[in-house]
């Protein structure tokens, strides 16, 4: 390796780098479980995490300063985009809305064809907007139900069994 890249003398490839948020995807999968399907006309992903605040404080808390801990997690996420009129996965997104059924989404990087983050959820908003003068547009909320699971921590033999990206 040490011929490679003219052993490194300028072109020292940092092991970290950002991340471009173009190439993240939000995905389900279909009710059955047979296909992963990325949102389509999918244009933002926010992941939202945390914790409710559990307040500790006592009269002989040190200093007079408020004592919290952390209590229940939650996660939950919103996506917007094109909104691609047909497209097999705004056909499901509309089943999920209407029977409020728990679906299965991933989070997924489809440059390096590698799966995130993943777990069960309820559509809590799919909102469908049409100005006269712009592209029709979606925007959809997920709110979790149960742990977000972090996909590139999977021990070897789970991470097997994981598809990596949408059909």
């Amino acid at each position: 390796m040490a011929e490679n890249f003219d052993s490194n003398v300028y072109c020292e490839f940092p092991e970290a780098v950002a991340k471009a948020g173009k190439d993240i995807l939000l995905c389900l999968f279909t009710a059955d479980g047979a296909k992963l399907l990325a949102i389509a006309g999918q244009q933002s992903l926010t992941l939202n995490r945390s914790a409710d605040t559990i307040e500790t404080t006592s009269k002989d808390t040190k200093g007079g300063w408020k004592s919290q801990v952390a209590g229940m997690k939650e996660w939950s996420v919103d996506s917007d985009g094109a909104y691609i009129m047909g497209a097999e996965s705004h056909k499901e997104l509309q089943k999920y809305f209407e029977s409020g059924d728990l679906l299965c989404i991933k989070i997924v990087d489809i440059k390096e064809s590698k799966s995130l983050f993943g777990g069960l959820a309820v559509l809590t908003e799919y909102t469908l907007e049409a100005p006269y003068d712009d592209a029709m547009t979606y925007s959809c909320s997920l709110a979790g139900n149960g742990p977000l699971v972090d996909l590139t921590a999977l021990s070897t033999e789970d991470a097997a069994k994981v598809l990596a990206m949408p059909a």
